[in-house]
């Protein structure tokens, strides 16, 4: 338990790091959409090529086969539930919800935690599990805002996001155990160091942005329950009695219960949906996760 305390109580502190710059102005909004380029576009693709560069056996092929399998289920059960869950919300806060519901923040806070928490092969594992929800982010999840279903554009999206080609390369390079030249694997390693400070550091720039008085929504509780405790819960059942490995299960459950991705106020914002309730729903999702992340580490380790 000590070491889990630890990685906590590290990833705390670097939030909190993240949100005292935001808050004195060492970094403006521009330079935290620059950080969050940087860390998509660059240091996490570095950290999951890194990733995948581990032994290869049939073992971690029916891992990743499981994983694959339980995360296209979680996808189509989140777009049912939030298609039903919010039927009479007003059509700007619905799209938004039903977004949340589909895409969380499991890419951007999930790989870092699940590499913590379960190391290498928790962080291969969870680099397969958000190959679905990436999928389904950029098409019924951007079609739940722009309506448009423009499978082309949908297909170049996802084939060219830099995880999902970082998830090629190391897909690749596991199975021929390909050896990379001494110089290249010291540069992935080190780029790949910097995910999980550079990650959390732009969590808490999130929550700089956080003002109290304007939290007091009651959808704001629903969601944030349904996303970060109840999904999760419902994961976690099937996986027990199917008697899945408790790295598998480890990993699905962890990042079933990720808080609303940080796309869903970019997104609200580009089509003039509610682009403050979708921020709020970040925010307010993404700091309860503080409190349910280690619980859930705890409880699945």
């Amino acid at each position: 338990m000590s070491p889990i305390l630890s990685l906590q109580f590290s990833m705390f502190l670097m939030i909190f790091v993240g949100l005292i710059i935001k808050k004195i102005g060492l970094i403006g909004d521009q330079g935290k959409k620059n950080l969050t380029d940087l860390v998509i576009n660059l240091i996490l693709p570095c950290n999951i090529i890194r990733s995948f560069m581990i032994e290869f056996s049939k073992d971690t092929l029916i891992g990743f086969a499981d994983i694959f399998i339980i995360s296209l289920l979680i996808q189509a059960g989140c777009v049912i539930l939030g298609r039903l869950s919010y039927r009479k919300q007003p059509v700007q806060r619905r799209k938004c919800l039903q977004y949340g519901f589909i895409c969380s923040n499991a890419g951007f806070l999930g790989n870092p935690v699940a590499e913590g928490v379960f190391g290498s092969m928790g962080l291969a594992l969870a680099s397969i599990y958000l190959i679905p929800q990436r999928v389904m982010m950029w098409s019924s999840g951007l079609a739940i805002f722009s309506g448009t279903t423009d499978r082309k554009a949908i297909l170049k999206k996802v084939l060219t996001h830099p995880c999902i080609i970082a998830c090629e390369i190391g897909l690749l390079l596991m199975f021929t155990q390909v050896q990379l030249p001494d110089f290249l694997e010291k540069t992935l390693d080190s780029l790949s160091n910097c995910n999980t400070a550079l990650s959390m550091l732009v969590i808490g720039m999130i929550l700089a942005e956080i003002k109290v008085k304007e939290l007091a929504d009651r959808e704001l509780i629903t969601y944030t329950i349904m996303r970060l405790v109840v999904i999760p819960a419902v994961i976690l059942v099937p996986c027990l009695l199917l008697k899945l490995p408790d790295l598998v299960t480890g990993v699905s459950v962890l990042l079933a219960g990720m808080p609303a991705g940080a796309t869903t106020s970019i997104l609200a914002s580009k089509y003039h949906c509610d682009e403050k309730f979708g921020t709020k729903l970040v925010v307010f999702s993404t700091a309860f996760s503080l409190i349910t992340i280690p619980v859930w580490s705890m409880l699945l380790t």
